[in-house]
């Protein structure tokens, strides 16, 4: 029977170590718990939330109502030919053994993405990405169940609407939907993608010419530990901004003032620069303020140095963005959740 609690610290289910309480609180880890918390939740009256592993969400308020905290575990490769694989991973599952999960079988596609903090089921919601590579571009589809009335359905490519660190699950279906599992599309040949960062310098650096699967995860862990902290040391939710995307036309005009300024095309008549390099800009990389600050070796990563309050953290956040505002006239949008 599923163990529903009341008044449950979320704090140690958040990779920044905030939050305050939830009304009540499970943990499922199959489809049958997800059925049985959605049953107790209509008959109590109770909205439910969903949680995964904490690492993209800061709760800044007691969460009224069931929070669900997803630990559905599993990792299958479900179909094979001579081309591709299709790989399926438990919505629970930490992302990055889902990727080495992939590399372990020689399947070609996800490797960008490792280390990528969060749960396979937090994956899609987000459209993850990291080195030019998103996930719709290996995504196959999803099964989910909603929330409201139980039902499973299956969600394609092309259903789950997803844009740049984005999906449905963030827009029109936010909140009704628990991701059981996730199905990649992956290739049985290479086609790498080491232009973006760091990759193929540090590949040159280390002498490989031909790289294979286990050179770029190492080079990739090897960039993201350098430069991002451990949250089990440094509490943190990882990039906690978006790279803005602006007007092909208003690019002119910044890059006239910083011709220095990162940037890379996105989309028609776009173009998407750095959100770090921007913080940095304007002063604020490793500068702490009280208990918070932006990380020394990363400018996008929020650090939660010393027990900060979520109303902290709210304040600080205003602080970042009214100063890139005032530099750069552009809005920073989060990229966590705040709940």
């Amino acid at each position: 029977m599923l163990n529903i609690v009341k008044n449950e610290i979320l704090a140690p289910y958040t990779t920044m170590k905030i939050g305050p309480a939830a009304e009540f609180f499970t943990i499922v880890k199959n489809r049958k718990d997800v059925l049985e918390a959605i049953t107790w939740a209509k008959a109590n009256k109770k909205k439910i939330m969903i949680l995964g592993g904490g690492s993209n969400t800061l709760v800044t308020k007691k969460i009224k109502g069931l929070v669900i905290k997803n630990e559905i575990k599993g990792l299958d490769i479900v179909e094979k030919n001579k081309d591709y694989a299709l790989i399926e991973g438990g919505s629970g599952e930490i992302w990055s053994k889902f990727v080495n999960f992939a590399v372990t079988h020689d399947l070609y596609g996800a490797e960008n993405l490792f280390l990528i903090p969060g749960t396979v089921g937090a994956a899609p919601v987000q459209n993850i990405g990291a080195y030019g590579v998103e996930l719709k571009d290996i995504f196959f589809h999803l099964k989910a169940i909603e929330l409201k009335t139980g039902a499973e359905k299956i969600f394609s490519l092309v259903d789950c609407d997803f844009s740049y660190r984005s999906s449905a699950f963030k827009k029109e279906l936010k909140n009704q939907y628990l991701i059981l599992s996730v199905t990649l599309k992956l290739s049985r040949t290479p086609d790498w993608k080491l232009d973006y960062g760091s990759i193929k310098e540090n590949l040159t650096l280390k002498g490989i010419v031909k790289p294979n699967l286990k050179n770029i995860i190492a080079v990739i862990q090897e960039i993201r530990n350098s430069k991002l902290p451990n949250p089990a040391t440094l509490p943190n939710s990882g990039s906690f901004f978006q790279n803005p995307i602006i007007s092909s036309i208003k690019f002119k005009k910044l890059l006239k003032k910083y011709p220095d300024i990162p940037n890379w095309p996105s989309g028609k008549n776009e173009v998407k620069l750095s959100a770090g390099w921007m913080i940095e800009r304007v002063g604020l990389k490793g500068k702490k303020f009280g208990p918070l600050g932006m990380y020394e070796k990363q400018a996008l990563v929020l650090v939660n140095y010393n027990n900060a309050s979520a109303g902290q953290v709210l304040n600080f956040i205003k602080k970042v963005k009214a100063a890139v505002y005032k530099e750069f006239k552009i809005t920073l949008k989060e990229e966590v959740n705040i709940l």
